[in-house]
Parts: structure tokens; C-alpha cells; sequence
């Protein structure tokens, strides 16, 4: 998990700071929660979330104007604790002198933003969900076949880079090779991208690093893609009984996301590439509700049910 504070807030929305730098520590964002302190403005602290960004509003800001000066102090001292990370406010509204004096003495950043309240949270939200969701790096190459994000793994050359190659040639996008780096931004929801160190970059044993987007254009690359099916690749073992119908149904534990996978045996001869692909087309057409597998096993059901019957 990144650290996120609101430095990033302003370099990404382009905030703007309105009290004294030289007062203001940015702390680490804990949560990607943003609170809207109304009650908090109707002197109700018992469940303050400090921790959250404050984000005040046009609301918030027109109850504050109808209190009292102690009221106004009061609530504004009680709102800039030395956990809050950030006060937003937004509409391009001016801070109140009460809410600066008390920022500046606990170092919360007060900041200011054009956007409307409600475009302003959604955004913050979506940004912090991505930012500060929990992140695993795994090896193996990761591509867009068909809109389905493929995750290829194996041990080391196993073929997984040049079938990546293959795949590329074939008109698909390279996400990330060697290294794959997946945050689960939401229940159920896997996105995986190349570390920055190595984005857009192949690595062919015998050629060496090999820049995809030079070589095959902007077309070629994507910079981020959703995970929706992992294939591991592994040596051909003649003792071993690999799956022939595909009714067998693997799945790879990432965070809390169970992940479709299909093994598939190398030797000379297969053309990973092709595979991979028809294997991505194939579970495009599971989830639309389309299993060959499973009709093939109804219609040999059905077969050696009327066998059955034709014996008496």
C-alpha cells in the first residue's frame, strides 16, 4: 500500500493551499473515506472521524455562517485535530479566519478546490480507492487479449515473454512483463500494471529489452488492465493427466478475489500463442453463458441415456 497525503491531493486536482505552508504537516491518509462534517457543525463530535479528509461544502459553510462567533471558534478548533489530514473546501469558497488560525496551530492543510462538493468526493474517493488499496507484485506478464486481462505465469523460461511477443504480433496490448503489480481496488475487482521501472518493456532472451511501444506502436501497450483470467504455463509431464474438456475449474487466491485459471503443458510444437488466445475467447463466451464443455457433456449424457434405452 502507497502513502498518500495531500500533496498528492494537490498535484492530481490541483488544489490549492490557503493557510501557511511553513505551519502545515501532510500526513499520511489512512482511509479513502471522506467525511462531511454537518453534525460536526451542529457541535456533535462524539464520532468525528478525524482521520478522514474534511471536505466542507456550500452546505456545511451556510449552517457555519449562521452561528455564533464562540460557536464558530469552537468548531473549527474541535474540526483541526493532529490527525486530520486535509480540510477541503470546495465551489472555490474562501476559508473562514477562525478555520485557518486553527489549522495552522495543529498543521492540517486547508485547501481549496473548484469543483462542485459532490464531483469533488467522488473523485477523492475513486483516487484514494486506487492509491491505498492493497498491492502484491507477482511473476509473469499480463495482457489485454479480446478486452480480458490475462495474467501468463510459469517458472523461469517457460516461454512466457516470447508468447507475449507472439500475442503483441497478433494485434493484442502488452500491460506488463516480468512483473506484475495488482491492487485490488474493489471486492471481486483485480487491476494489474508494470512497475514504472520497466513499462512498455520486453525482455527476449537471446535479443535482450525490447521497447514495445516503439516497436509496434502506442496501440501495442495499455497502461493498466483489469484481471480476469490466469493461465499458467508449465513443462509437459508425461505422468501427469491433464484436463482434455475443460469441466475442471482452477481458481488462484489473490487478497480475497478468487481468480479463473487454466494450466497448460509446453513442449515443442504448440503454439502457446494461438492457445492463449482461443483460451481468452473461450472465457469470454463462459461468462456470456456459453460452455462447450458442459453441452458436450449434456450431448454424451444424452447419448448414453438412449443407448441405455434402445438395450431394453
Amino acid at each position: 500500500m502507497s502513502e498518500v497525503t495531500a500533496k498528492d491531493l494537490m498535484e492530481e486536482f490541483s488544489l490549492q493551499l490557503i493557510n501557511d505552508e511553513e505551519s502545515v504537516t501532510f500526513r499520511p491518509i489512512p482511509t479513502s473515506d471522506i467525511s462531511r462534517p454537518g453534525m460536526e457543525m451542529a457541535g456533535y463530535f462524539t464520532y468525528y472521524p478525524a482521520k478522514r479528509i474534511q471536505l466542507l461544502g456550500k452546505t456545511e459553510m451556510s449552517f457555519y455562517e449562521e452561528l455564533t462567533e464562540d460557536e464558530k471558534h469552537d468548531r473549527m478548533v474541535r474540526l483541526c485535530t493532529y490527525d486530520t489530514p486535509a480540510i477541503i473546501l470546495s465551489r472555490g469558497m474562501e476559508a473562514p479566519e477562525n478555520l485557518i488560525e486553527a489549522a495552522n496551530k495543529t498543521g492540517v492543510p486547508i485547501l481549496s478546490a473548484q469543483m462542485t462538493t459532490t464531483r469533488l468526493s467522488s473523485q477523492l474517493t475513486t483516487f484514494l480507492e486506487s492509491r491505498l488499496a492493497p498491492m502484491t507484485a507477482i511473476h509473469g506478464v499480463l495482457i489485454d487479449i479480446y478486452g480480458i486481462g490475462v495474467m501468463i505465469t510459469g517458472s523461469s523460461g517457460v516461454g512466457k515473454s516470447e508468447t507475449a511477443l507472439d500475442l503483441v504480433r497478433r494485434g493484442h496490448r502488452l500491460v506488463a512483463d516480468d512483473s506484475v503489480e495488482i491492487r485490488q481496488e474493489h471486492d471481486g475487482i483485480l487491476v494489474g500494471r508494470a512497475p514504472e521501472l520497466i513499462k512498455h518493456l520486453l525482455e527476449i532472451r537471446g535479443l535482450g529489452i525490447i521497447n514495445v511501444m516503439t516497436l509496434f506502436g502506442a496501440g501495442a501497450v495499455r497502461n493498466y488492465k483489469r484481471i480476469g483470467l490466469s493461465i499458467d504455463l508449465e513443462t509437459w509431464d508425461q505422468k501427469k493427466q491433464y484436463d482434455r474438456l475443460g469441466l475442471d475449474e482452477e481458481t488462484i487466491k489473490i487478497f480475497d478475489t478468487d481468480l479463473p485459471k487454466i494450466t497448460l503443458p509446453v513442449r515443442p510444437g504448440r503454439n502457446l500463442a494461438v492457445i492463449i488466445e482461443v483460451a481468452a475467447m473461450n472465457f469470454r463466451l463462459k461468462r456470456m453463458g456459453i460452455n462447450a464443455a458442459e453441452q458436450f457433456s449434456e450431448r454424451l449424457n444424452t447419448v448414453i441415456e438412449d443407448g441405455d434405452r434402445d438395450d431394453f
